[in-house]
C-alpha cells in the first residue's frame, strides 16, 4: 500500500484548511473529503460526523461563491456511511494516519457511487436536497 499520509499533522492541516476555507475550492477533492470524513468519524458519532460534513461543505461553498445548488447530501451521507463501514472493518486500534491511508486505498474511487446510483437519480434535485435510497444496490449494513 501506497502511503498517502505520514503524519497525523498532515491530516490535521487538511481538515483545518478545509474548515477555515483556505484550501482553495479546487484542491479539495475526492481524497480530501474522504480525510475529513474519516477525522469526524474519528472523533464523533455518524450522526454527529455527518452534521459536521454538511456544515463544513456548506461553509465552503458559501465562502468560495459555489452555489449551495452544487451540494448533494445523498453523496455525503454516502460517503460517509462508506467511511464508517470501511473504519469498522479497519477497527479502533489504528492510528489516525493509518485510518485515513486504508479508506484512501479502499474508497479513492469517486465513480463507486455509481455502483449504488443511476447518475439520472444521484444528480436528480432530490437527492442533492435529501438522502434518497440506491436504485441500483444498497449501501446501508446492519
Amino acid at each position: 500500500m501506497k502511503k498517502t499520509y505520514q503524519t497525523a499533522t498532515e491530516i490535521e492541516a487538511v481538515v483545518s484548511g478545509f474548515e477555515s476555507c483556505r484550501t482553495g475550492k479546487g484542491d479539495f477533492k475526492h481524497r480530501e473529503h474522504l480525510t475529513v470524513a474519516v477525522s469526524y468519524l474519528s472523533i464523533s458519532t455518524q450522526k454527529r460526523a455527518a452534521d459536521m460534513m454538511r456544515a463544513a461543505l456548506h461553509r465552503f461553498l458559501d465562502h468560495h461563491g459555489v452555489g449551495r445548488e452544487k451540494y448533494n447530501e445523498t453523496l455525503t451521507m454516502f460517503w460517509v456511511e462508506m467511511v464508517r463501514q470501511t473504519l469498522r472493518e479497519i477497527g479502533p486500534d489504528s492510528t489516525l494516519v493509518e485510518k485515513c491511508n486504508r479508506v484512501i486505498e479502499a474508497l479513492g474511487n469517486p465513480a463507486l457511487a455509481y455502483d449504488y446510483y443511476s447518475k439520472e437519480l444521484l444528480w436528480s434535485d432530490e437527492a442533492r436536497k435529501g438522502c434518497v435510497k440506491p436504485d441500483l444496490k444498497n449501501w446501508e449494513k446492519v
